[in-house]
């Protein structure tokens, strides 16, 4: 590890809390070099939805390399591509009814969102942007100033405008009380503040502690956003590929995004692509090469992506991720149940489940015992007090329950002191 401690920059942070060199990975398992086995309970933070090294992904990856395909082609045309859209038109948007446009950008999610506000400004001529407090959109300028949480603020540098920051549902002052407000505020000419261009909202937080939004909620926030002209911009980035059971993880919420951003498990084996859906007439704002990225035709990503949308042909997949759902669920619960006096609490939805432990030194000393125990998980939340769990969709039901066996009893371990 030496190579990294003295060479690597001082920015590097998952490698402080698991000081190990990883060389292989196998659908939710991944080893050390020194041949320790973990059960990854991360999964690169959505990226791995469908596991380590997915064979079928791996074999398409490796047919197009053997062929000479096109690895990298900016935005022109490819067979790749064309698959690609061609199978997320057809697999996920026509049974929806939904009709977007596909916009592919640089290859992470904060280029999506820095698109989408880009985008939204232009189409409403107006600057401000409603955000949400423990939001997390990105590290870039423009999804920084989004993004609430003070650490990584306080890196910028510069001060991050135009957006203004109101309670999710699930804090105090959220709720649909809170919509109310901000309608009356716009609507009263003397209210002092310009409407926004647009509502920006993760139906799941992820890294904000995996708070959920009720349909009634969004479905508010939804009709705020039209009422006020503002669009509303929906970041499904962590939450969405499958991980809640259904595709996207508002879907039967009933609304009606203007735009949806969304990367990480989109490439499926862990190549970079990012992309939004935009409604058309958005999108005819945009002149040619307006917003360009050198990454955004990353055909390797195509090639894995169009294989991971088999995955939704039939409800194969999302009715197992609803059982193991349910079983990450009775365990959480059962782990909150054995310490009453401690305030635990469980939420999450389908395979992003959560115990909040409300204690940040907490959770990262039951992150450290998982990671001496083999299972690997990343606190999140206000302070890193949430121990929030996103095992591959295709995890094994017997390595699921070793992995939070490995929780419960790090967990216990750490209550004792």
């Amino acid at each position: 590890m030496d190579w990294f401690e003295q060479y690597e920059s001082e920015i590097r942070a998952y490698s402080r809390a698991y000081p190990a060199v990883f060389v292989k990975g196998q659908n939710a398992k991944q080893w050390d070099e020194t041949g320790k086995e973990y059960i990854d309970f991360y999964a690169g933070a959505g990226v791995l939805n469908f596991g380590h090294n997915n064979p079928k992904l791996k074999a398409a990856m490796m047919d197009y390399l053997a062929e000479d395909g096109v690895l990298h082609s900016l935005d022109m045309m490819t067979a790749a591509k064309r698959d690609f859209i061609q199978g997320f038109v057809e697999t996920i948007l026509q049974p929806r009814k939904m009709d977007y446009k596909l916009q592919f950008m640089g290859p992470t999610g904060t280029n999506a969102v820095e698109a989408a506000l880009k985008l939204a400004r232009k189409v409403t001529g107006r600057q401000n942007v409603i955000a949400f407090a423990q939001g997390f959109h990105g590290m870039t300028l423009g999804a920084l100033a989004c993004t609430a949480n003070g650490y990584f603020r306080q890196a910028a540098g510069v001060p991050l405008n135009h957006v203004s920051h109101c309670p999710f549902e699930t804090n105090v002052g959220g709720g649909l009380a809170m919509l109310d407000t901000l309608r009356a505020l716009y609507d009263n000419t003397s209210g002092g503040a310009e409407k926004p261009a647009a509502i920006l909202v993760e139906p799941i937080q992820a890294e904000g502690g995996v708070n959920v939004a009720s349909a009634e909620w969004l479905q508010g926030l939804d009709k705020l956003a039209k009422d006020l002209g503002a669009l509303l911009i929906v970041d499904d980035i962590q939450a969405g590929c499958g991980r809640t059971g259904q595709y996207f993880s508002f879907d039967e919420a009933g609304i009606d995004p203007d735009i949806i951003t969304l990367a990480k498990g989109l490439g499926g084996l862990g190549t970079p692509i990012a992309m939004n859906l935009v409604k058309p007439e958005h999108d005819q704002h945009w002149q040619p090469g307006e917003h360009t990225g050198t990454f955004r035709g990353q055909n390797l990503s195509f090639v894995a992506g169009r294989e991971a949308l088999r995955y939704f042909e039939d409800d194969q997949l999302m009715n197992a991720v609803h059982d193991k759902g349910e079983i990450m669920v009775g365990a959480l619960e059962q782990m909150a149940q054995t310490y009453p006096d401690a305030g635990f609490s469980v939420r999450g939805k389908g395979m992003m489940q959560a115990l909040d432990v409300g204690d940040g030194a907490l959770a990262k000393a039951v992150a450290r015992e998982c990671f001496e125990r083999g299972m690997l998980f990343g606190p999140c939340g206000v302070g890193g007090s949430v121990i929030k769990l996103i095992p591959p969709l295709t995890i094994p039901e017997d390595e699921l329950v070793a992995g939070l066996e490995i929780l419960s009893e790090a967990l216990a371990a750490c209550m004792k002191g």
